[in-house]
């Protein structure tokens, strides 16, 4: 075999992952508030973008409809993707959605869904949580100020380093031995200055540990006995209800320590709550469904997604004006960077439109009936009933949420797996099942066990194992049936 350089011709395909392709996908995958802030960076890059003012905007209302759609069919997310960003121009305005469904809810629509103020159902205003956030001081802000009204020089200084380590829930997340080298200062005086923050309201704050927090409330409400400090120090012989040997420690009749427990129950195991922390940040749907005549109308929660328009008036004037190369090509840059973001951002519309109207479909004895209907359901379902990818159906629904009747729910809420039922072979959610475990429980008389759960669970029609109750039971925060006994018996004793 003659060993020489030679010349070859070869063909391949490939996808390249061009900046428009990196944007679109990034768009898809953001919430309203984050789009806001996308645009917002984009209009200050960008001369010729601008957003459509109130006058502008085509506030249609939602539209009831038989199924059929007159509207030619838009393309894809997937078949955006694909084409790689061919240059078209024609904006594809998506302000609302209807579904249809036979056996849908009768109510009417009165122009619009109604919801975009998210200011609380009934159509009343909700409070401004922003400025009840404001309003509220900080805990550390507090406890500054009540340093300095009884504190100065180095023991207002040794304070203030001691409230900065204490935490949102009110306790002191520091040790004062290597605080005390870092600050050069003695350990009693730090000792004393906890000691004095620990007087300051809230009750109960710059404690260490638990137990320290319970004692300092008690001794407030002068009840720091030494029966009552020996229940303190022995807190876990209480939650494990171990009546009996803390009777005897603490040398005391049933009805002392019922009163004990009584009131150990009123104080704050987390003093510091009670005061603002971070900033309540509320979540803001980016999508509503409400019943329509016959079925669903889905919505877009356009009050937090600008609409996008290009400035071509703008655009031909600079182009008139300028006369170089360099110019010439920047503001054709900006043109094509313009075109393709409202592409792109139309297009995310109509996916995540597409992708609700399914997900609503196939959920729809959920927003009828409640969560014991939810069913079972995974994206690679979607995808293939709306012909997409599924990759591009988990950035549609991804920190994605949806306002109806029953609540604000994020839209991956809606994808569940599945528990055989005895009901015609069919399916039932997760969430459906916690829902039965749930009011089983909160309805129990008499403690149930988890292998009495699985028996009324059956009776139920849901086949499930012993092992998958007591999952589903401690992801909800439940305890076991021995916990809920001690709880009852305390909870018993404590009335």
């Amino acid at each position: 075999m003659a060993l020489g350089p030679r010349l070859d011709l070869r063909q391949s395909q490939s996808l390249v992952m061009t900046p428009q392709l990196q944007q679109a996908i990034k768009l898809l995958a953001l919430s309203n508030l984050e789009i806001e802030g996308f645009i917002a960076e984009e209009l200050e890059k960008n001369p010729l973008l601008d957003t459509a003012g109130e006058e502008q905007r085509d506030d249609g209302a939602p539209t009831d409809s038989d199924g059929s759609n007159d509207s030619p069919e838009p393309a894809t997310a997937d078949s955006l993707l694909q084409n790689g960003g061919a240059e078209n121009e024609a904006r594809l305005d998506i302000e609302d959605s209807a579904l249809s469904d036979d056996t849908g809810s009768d109510a009417g629509m009165d122009g619009a869904l109604g919801m975009a103020n998210i200011q609380g159902s009934g159509g009343e205003a909700g409070p401004e949580l922003d400025l009840l956030a404001e309003s509220d001081m900080s805990l550390h802000d507090h406890l500054l100020a009540q340093a300095g009204s009884c504190l100065s020089g180095q023991d207002l200084m040794i304070a203030g380093q001691l409230i900065e380590r204490i935490d949102e829930t009110g306790y002191l997340r520091a040790d004062l031995l290597r605080l005390s080298r870092q600050l050069g200062v003695p350990v009693a005086a730090l000792e004393q200055g906890l000691e004095t923050i620990q007087s300051f309201e809230p009750t109960g704050v710059g404690a260490r540990d638990l137990s320290e927090c319970l004692a300092i409330q008690a001794r407030e409400s002068d009840r720091y006995d030494p029966a009552m400090a020996r229940l303190i120090d022995n807190l876990d012989l209480l939650a494990r209800g171990d009546l009996g040997r803390l009777k005897r420690m603490c040398r005391v009749d049933d009805e002392d320590m019922a009163d004990m427990i009584a009131e150990l129950r009123d104080y704050d195991p987390k003093p510091g709550c009670q005061y603002g922390g971070d900033p309540i940040q509320a979540v803001v749907p980016d999508i509503f469904v409400a019943p329509a005549k016959r079925g669903w109308a889905i919505e877009l929660n356009n009050a937090t997604l600008p609409k996008v328009i290009i400035n071509r008036s703008y655009y031909h004037e600079m182009s008139e004006a300028g006369n170089d190369a360099q110019s010439k090509a920047w503001l054709n840059e900006c043109m094509a960077n313009a075109n393709w973001l409202t592409k792109a951002l139309d297009q995310r519309a109509r996916t995540i439109i597409k992708v609700s109207s399914e997900v609503v479909k196939r959920q729809a004895d959920f927003f009828r009936k409640g969560v014991t209907h939810l069913k079972p359901l995974t994206l690679r379902e979607i995808a293939d009933a709306i012909d997409m990818h599924e990759s591009t159906v988990s950035r549609a629904t991804s920190n994605k949420y949806l306002s109806c009747d029953r609540g604000i729910f994020e839209l991956k809420y809606f994808f569940t797996s599945g528990i055989k039922s005895g009901e015609e072979g069919e399916a039932a959610s997760s969430e459906a099942v916690k829902s039965h475990i749930r009011a089983l429980i909160e309805a129990e008389d008499k403690i149930l066990s988890d292998d009495k759960l699985v028996a009324l669970l059956k009776e139920k029609n849901f086949d499930i194992a012993r092992r998958t109750v007591a999952k589903y039971r401690e992801a909800m925060g439940i305890g076991s049936s021995v916990e809920r006994r001690r709880q009852k018996k305390l909870a018993n004793r404590a009335a």
